[in-house]
């Protein structure tokens, strides 16, 4: 009776564990189905002068469209493996590409791993062991990439080994499903992904990418916003409202090449401001952006008053027609040669006039050096007195001997000789003026006989 409850119990748990994954797989279709409302991602404030240029910029680099020729969009799965003991290491285990065939990393697994080779098309990406030995427990991890819309998923199951049959059960621990399966027993790992962007892979991906602006007057709800402009990737562009509307608002050609999806609005007038909202719209991807801006129109800028034209003398009244006045064009000459030699006769007479200081300098030290040489302290102290020599009992006025003329000849001699010692100068002096004899008699004789 208690194995009867026993193997209940174990089925109502796998049926309530099967439940809880198709609700999980359901869940997950629903969000990849939504209506791909948009998400406010930025709200600008914006106010420009009247009769300028205005520019919403809006821009997003996951718009930016590149196409798929493969038409696989990059898709792949892989499995890895976490071994807990002994050494916690990671191991990969399967992948493949979804234009591509599976692939295994250990040759023990040929034949004894594998994946549904139509997964990419029914979403269903489990793994099956068949032979199950001890060696394969561990944590598996279920790895989407989607490398075009830049996505990634994981789903995590834990595989445990018994040799016992009353231990084979599946439960949920908060985290992940755990699995405990019987020895060389064949298991399925659970991992369901059927949203559109993992099984689509030959949709019209152009028709999947479009931007349009819509614009909301004062006092206007979001629902009866105008549309204003459609931008395909493809490159359709539709225009909606009047003509002049269309022309003074356009969004560049090369918004998906450079994801700028900026809204030029020309020529602002207070009719123009309202509210105006950007939404890109990637339907493959998910993805579903909205960017809002509050335009506010000002007064225009003023510019400075200028001074009305005054009628010319030669005006006619008749044809209205003035006469343009020559234009003033200023011409610069090159200097003249004679202006140069003024400046040059400036500069060689200042030269010559510095020479003749200098010279004058130079005159006025060698004459004060002069002076100083010619100065003889014990000259000026004791001047020389004439010699008078007496000779026997003659009188006076024969026997007296004078150097008297010889005075100036000594003197003479001396202002022409240029000494440099004190010394020299005294001995040289004693030679020149050295005392002479004259004798009277002989002297009056001499006269007497002429």
């Amino acid at each position: 009776m208690s194995d009867m409850r026993k193997a209940g119990v174990r089925v109502v748990i796998q049926t309530l564990l099967f439940l809880q994954i198709a609700v999980l797989s359901l869940f997950t279709t629903v969000l990849g189905q939504s209506d791909g409302s948009s998400v406010v991602v930025a709200m600008y404030n914006i106010s420009a002068p009247q009769g300028s240029q205005a520019v919403l910029q809006c821009h997003s680099q996951r718009m930016v469209w590149t196409q798929d020729r493969l038409k696989d969009r990059q898709r792949v799965v892989h499995w890895d493996l976490f071994h807990s003991t002994p050494h916690y290491a990671m191991e990969r285990v399967l992948d493949m590409f979804s234009a591509g065939d599976q692939r295994l990393y250990n040759a023990y697994n040929q034949g004894r791993i594998s994946m549904s080779k139509t997964a990419f098309k029914d979403g269903n990406f489990s793994l099956v062991i068949k032979n199950v030995i001890m060696a394969d427990k561990g944590i598996y991890s279920c790895n989407l990439h989607h490398h075009y819309c830049h996505l990634y998923e994981s789903i995590k199951v834990q595989l445990n080994v018994t040799k016992s049959a009353r231990k084979v059960r599946r439960f949920w621990d908060g985290q992940k499903a755990v699995y405990v399966v019987l020895l060389n027993s064949t298991v399925v790992l659970p991992c369901v992904n059927r949203r559109p962007i993992w099984t689509e892979g030959n949709s019209q991906e152009e028709q999947q990418q479009v931007v349009h602006w819509d614009r909301q007057p004062p006092g206007v709800r979001h629902d009866r916003a105008d549309r204003l402009i459609d931008l395909y990737a493809s490159g359709e562009r539709r225009h909606y409202g009047p003509l002049f509307i269309q022309q003074k608002m356009n969004i560049s050609a090369t918004a998906f090449s450079q994801g700028d999806f900026s809204l030029i609005i020309s020529d602002l007038q207070p009719a123009d401001q309202g509210l105006y909202s950007c939404h890109l719209h990637h339907h493959y991807c998910g993805l579903h952006e909205r960017r809002i801006f509050q335009l506010t129109v000002g007064p225009p800028i003023l510019q400075e008053p200028t001074d009305a034209p005054q009628a010319l003398p030669n005006e006619d009244p008749i044809t209205n027609v003035v006469e343009v006045p020559p234009r003033v064009i200023n011409v610069i000459l090159p200097e003249q040669r004679g202006h140069l030699l003024h400046q040059l006769g400036y500069i060689l007479a200042t030269l010559l006039l510095l020479a003749l200081i200098v010279l004058a300098i130079i005159f006025l030290t060698r004459h004060w050096k002069t002076r100083g040489l010619e100065y003889d302290p014990r000259t000026a102290a004791k001047p020389q007195l004439p010699i008078v020599k007496y000779m026997g009992q003659v009188s006076m006025g024969k026997d007296i001997e004078r150097c008297v003329p010889e005075e100036k000849t000594c003197n003479q001699e001396d202002t022409k000789l240029d000494f440099k010692n004190n010394l020299l100068k005294e001995a040289e002096m004693s030679k020149i003026c050295s005392p002479k004899v004259i004798d009277l008699d002989r002297e009056m004789e001499k006269l007497s006989w002429k």
